[in-house]
């Protein structure tokens, strides 16, 4: 009677300790109360050893999960399944006195085993999952695993639908030529055996080596150069990258000197998207708003746009919109402008002007003379209607630092004034303050400076400034294109969207 098991595929638990074996029945020794497994699974693992026995004495638990027979039918009963959809069988099967075993129903404890699908023949192809595999997360891992390397896993997912039938049931089969051609395809396609699984991973590392890369992009270079194509997408090709204000259309070559002066510049600057800015002699900027103020462009007008540009630039240096804003009404900030009794003193006092209109404490000197020129009285008349503070001496400069000093004592003409007590007084308060210094339209002369200024700012075109000129900008005046051209100077501007540029020397 112990012969009628060979064959069966069987669970066998013993205990903690030893754990779980599945596998197939290939004897039985009933004096020696022992049982034997070819192709063991120990806990969902496959052993290295091709046989196992174990004694009657140590199986806490034997479930049969398949018996051999006519149509492959399983007798064994309590059918579940878990909550994956996948069937399972979970019976105990004892000996009886006629020696075909009998179905006990028992609870399953959290420690029951999984069963290992097995393929039988190519027709009948099932498996058989006890429904407790969720017990063991780990367990379960390793199980799927297990099958999801396999070929035939798809075909026998297919399968665990029939297997899950009652064994006295008889499963009804398909008929038609459509189904059979299907089925024969699932098994060319999944049918092969579990058992052919590899034991070794597959070498990523070892099969990439064999590829050389640099080889097959040098051979596709090679092939572009000749047939003058280009593929897209190669290693050795960047893409483009473009700032939010670049135009992606390829445009004309990009012509970086664009304004010519007659005689050659003794010094050249650019501005930072790389245009030339060529310097010019004292001489031709005279000559140039000469000519500009013939064609309607008056000292008025330059003054304002000077005064406009230059307050625009000092706004910037004392902070921005991060200085001059309502929460900082109590660190309003401090102006120190110093004019002479020229028309670069006028430009001073226009940018005086709007400088106090900005909410900025602007402290005007300005020395005292029995006649001043018509462009400074009206501009101290709009002072004058102001917050600013005007002053003639130098004892009622504040002592204290300020925030800005602009300088508009020097011009190109009157050099007597340097020589003049309130000239060197001024000086050496503008030195001591250590403040910094912003001179509007200095001379070029470096000896005519007597304040070292930190920025200088040019009006229309530079002039040949030297190191103690600090950092030049240029300003935007409104000279008309044409105006320039009328002096022999080729002109374009170099501004854009600013009325205030910097410029770096070359």
């Amino acid at each position: 009677m112990a012969t009628d098991w060979l064959g069966s595929i069987v669970s066998i638990n013993c205990g903690e300790s030893l754990g779980v074996y599945q596998g197939r029945v290939s004897a039985v020794d009933q004096v020696s109360q022992t049982i034997s497994l070819t192709r063991p699974f120990h806990n969902g693992v496959k052993c290295l050893v091709p046989e196992v026995t174990f004694r009657a004495g140590d199986i806490t638990e034997l479930k049969i999960l398949e018996i051999p027979g006519p149509g492959d039918s399983r007798q064994c009963g309590d059918l579940q399944q878990t909550e994956m959809g996948i069937p399972g069988v979970g019976c105990q099967v004892g000996p009886s006195q006629n020696g075909t075993g009998k179905v006990l129903k028992k609870p399953v404890s959290s420690s029951a085993p999984q069963n290992i699908p097995r393929r039988t023949d190519m027709k009948n192809q099932d498996i058989i999952i006890s429904p407790q595999q969720q017990c063991s997360k780990s367990y379960m891992d390793r199980h799927v695993e297990t099958l999801t390397q396999s070929k035939g896993f798809r075909r026998r997912h297919n399968s665990w639908s029939s297997s899950s039938r009652h064994p006295n049931q008889v499963t009804p089969k398909k008929s038609g030529l459509k189904n059979g051609q299907m089925k024969s395809k699932d098994d060319e396609c999944f049918g092969d055996d579990i058992d052919e699984i590899p034991d070794t991973d597959f070498d990523f590392e070892g099969n990439l080596a064999l590829f050389d890369k640099a080889a097959v992009f040098e051979e596709i270079e090679t092939y572009e150069r000749r047939s003058g194509t280009r593929s897209r997408g190669t290693p050795n090709e960047k893409p483009a990258r473009y700032r939010h204000d670049e135009n992606i259309l390829e445009s004309e070559p990009i012509v970086y000197r664009r304004i010519v002066v007659p005689q050659n510049a003794n010094k050249e600057f650019c501005t930072d998207s790389g245009l030339v800015v060529p310097s010019v002699s004292y001489e031709l900027h005279k000559k140039l708003l000469s000519v500009a103020e013939k064609h309607g462009l008056t000292l008025e007008r330059r003054l304002e746009m000077t005064g406009v540009c230059a307050s625009q630039m000092a706004l910037s240096l004392l902070g921005g919109p991060n200085r001059l804003n309502p929460k900082n009404v109590h660190q309003r900030p401090t102006v120190a402008l110093l004019c002479g009794p020229h028309v670069k003193g006028a430009q001073g006092i226009s940018c005086g002007r709007h400088l106090s209109n900005h909410d900025v404490h602007v402290i005007l000197f300005l020395p005292n003379f029995v006649k001043m020129l018509e462009s400074i009285t009206n501009e101290l008349n709009l002072f004058s209607k102001t917050q600013g503070q005007q002053v003639s001496s130098v004892r009622d400069l504040p002592d204290t630092p300020v925030d800005l000093v602009i300088n508009c004592l020097d011009c190109h003409e009157n050099a007597f004034l340097r020589d003049q007590p309130w000239y060197k007084a001024v000086v050496d308060w503008a030195n001591q303050n250590r403040a910094p210094v912003l001179s509007i339209d200095p001379p070029i002369n470096e000896m005519e400076q007597g304040i070292d200024a930190k920025w200088s700012l040019a009006l229309g075109l530079p002039l040949p400034l030297g190191e103690r000129a600090g950092r030049v900008y240029l300003c935007d005046i409104g000279i008309p294109q044409k105006v320039f051209q009328e002096v022999g100077i080729n002109y374009h501007s170099p501004f854009g969207c600013k009325f205030v540029i910097p410029l770096h020397s070359t």
